[in-house]
Order: C-alpha cells, then structure tokens, then sequence
C-alpha cells in the first residue's frame, strides 16, 4: 500500500492534452540548455548492466535490482540500472571527452523496492550527466559554481512554461542557497532529516544541501550515499565533509522540500579507498569499475542526476507523479486520486 497526500482543494491547473504538451516543451527546453550550460554532449544509455561489474548504482545500499538471466551469454544475470552514476564516468574515458565538457543522457530505471507516494515511482527518469574536470576543480567553490548554472536552467525552464500557460507563476527565488549538511542539523538540532528539509527550503525557495553520506555529529548520515561514486568524505574549505549535495525547491502544491537533483564532485583513488573502508566494503576494489578508477584510466568528475518527471511535476503544478509518467500504482492510491481531482495516467 503506498502513501499519498491530497492537497487541500486541489484542481489541476492544466488539463490532460495541455499537460502532455507542456511535458514536451519542458523535456525539449531544458535538455537543450542544460546541454548548452554545462557543455555536455548527448550520449545512448543501457537500460541494464552486467551484474557483478561494479557498474550499477548502489543508492542506498538495500535497494534490490531487477535482474534477469541472459540466454546467449549461459545464462549470465544483468540488472536493471538503478542510475548511471558509474557507467557515466566510464564513458567519459571511453570517449576521451576532454576537461570542462561532459555528456549527458536519459536514465530509464526500476526501482522494485521503491515506497510509492506522490514524488516516488516505480518508473524512474532522469537526465544523467558527467563532466570531466581536473585536479584544480576538486573544491567546494566549483561545485557551487556548477549547482548555479543548473539551477539557472531549471529558472530558464520555469519561465519558458509560464509564457506558453501564463496560469502557472513562476516562483523560484533569483539565486539558491547554500548550507551543509552539518550546520542544516545545528540550525534546527530537534528536527528529522525531512523536517529539516522543508523548514530551510520553505525560507529560501531553493537550496543546495551540501555533504551528503557521511555520518553528522548526530551520528547518522543526511541521507544514504553509496560509497563508490560522490565524494562524502573530503573535508571542503569550509571544514565541513563532502563534496556532493542535493538540489532543493520549494513545491507550493504539496507544501514540501522538493528534491530536484542529487549531484557531487566524484571520488578520486583515495576518497573511494576511504569511503569502502568506512563502508566496510573493500571487496568492492576487485570489481571492473573499481579497478579502473584505482588504476587511473577512470578521469576526475562531477555529475548527477536532474528528475524529468519531477521537473515537470514542479512546472506545471501536478501534486502527483502519477499526473506526468504512466506507471503502476497501488489500487486504494488510484481510487483516493480518482476521488479527489488526481488524475492518474
């Protein structure tokens, strides 16, 4: 049974052929200019890898992949990409793309274990992208510069729709905020991690959470992090861990932080080194990614993911996911919509 929250009198601001239109203009419009910001170039994505390569997402470290066996290849089990986190850097290699440009491409996952309410799925789409950067980008003050520019494309976009539906306001703030994990937990100490979010986010609109893994002085992580791709553990020029975070926004329809885009400087040889043992996963260093990263024919990164539905979720004011992408959803959730004005593809 999933969970779903009904805002208070709501009504799609859109209709059903208007949304679809408008899903189109912001996947054209903002891929376009995230490309043209970042300097990525398209690539072709798997939708599976080989099970055992070291090449899938971990997330959170419990989150089981579809797996299915492979006939020509005896059988030989392949799973389900959870994201590309990996793959990504392992093309920048293949593809010899130079420092300050990257690629970027549509992530298409399943996530079986995934808890379904208004902004999860079993469906997941993203925009993966990387970009190869050198030794001297390994700083705090180059994430920063890199989370501004996407948000400015995620601003660009807004707009872009509310000129085609001049009833959806935009509403992001002129800049994002920058907090770390750290002194998010010493602002509002007596808070959850979810409370937190909202609280911050609800002040500033948009907010950048920066380290991201890595156990607080509370002793529990912001949120889980595998330990193979962002780097959790570096200590920044500001003193606090982590070179990765979460892009925040505010959402006016549900009323909640709004997780837009996960997004971290890559682990180099020693933080992937540091970050297994603190997992207590040093087997993993026998795996084909692991190898190259510790061999060196793996370049220095940064990359993430941007959500496509839930970007067009926030543009275009959708208190459901289920209002953007076709997926399966628990009877007693589609029924508890139904009845309330959520209309469900």
């Amino acid at each position: 049974m999933g969970k779903v929250y009904i805002p208070k009198d709501y009504k799609p601001i859109l209709d059903l052929r208007q949304t679809e239109l408008g899903i189109q203009y912001i996947k054209d419009f903002f891929q376009q200019n995230l490309s043209a910001e970042l300097r990525l170039r398209r690539v072709t994505a798997p939708l599976f890898v080989l099970k055992g390569t070291g090449l899938n997402d971990d997330l959170n470290g419990i989150e089981r992949a579809v797996t299915f066996p492979i006939k020509d290849l005896s059988d030989q089990k392949a799973e389900v990409v959870h994201s590309l986190a990996k793959w990504k850097r392992m093309i920048l290699a293949d593809y010899a793309i130079e420092e300050g440009y990257g690629i970027y491409t549509d992530m298409n996952a399943i996530r079986s274990d995934e808890e379904l309410d208004n902004i999860h799925s079993l469906y997941v789409d993203q925009w993966d992208w990387e970009m190869t950067i050198g030794a001297k980008d390994r700083t705090i003050d180059f994430l920063k510069s890199v989370v501004r520019r996407i948000f400015g494309a995620i601003k660009r976009t807004e707009y872009f729709v509310y000129e085609r539906y001049p009833q959806l306001t935009p509403q992001l703030p002129d800049d994002i905020f920058f907090i770390s994990a750290e002194e998010l937990l010493k602002l509002y100490p007596n808070m959850t991690t979810k409370e937190r979010e909202d609280e911050i986010t609800k002040k500033y609109g948009a907010v950048f959470i920066m380290g991201i893994g890595g156990d607080l002085s509370n002793g529990e992580p912001h949120d889980g992090r595998a330990p193979d791709y962002d780097d959790w553990s570096t200590k920044n020029s500001e003193g606090f861990s982590g070179l990765n975070g979460d892009i925040m926004i505010w959402n006016p329809v549900l009323g909640h932080a709004f997780e837009i885009s996960s997004m971290g400087i890559r682990v180099d040889k020693e933080a992937l080194l540091r970050q297994l043992e603190i997992r207590n996963l040093m087997e993993r260093k026998e795996l084909y990614f692991h190898k190259r990263l510790l061999d060196g024919s793996l370049p220095l990164s940064i990359g993430g993911g941007i959500g496509q539905s839930r970007l067009c979720m926030f543009c275009l004011r959708k208190a459901h996911i289920g209002e953007i992408q076709a997926s399966i959803w628990p009877d007693d959730m589609r029924q508890t919509c139904s009845k309330n004005n959520i209309p469900l593809i």
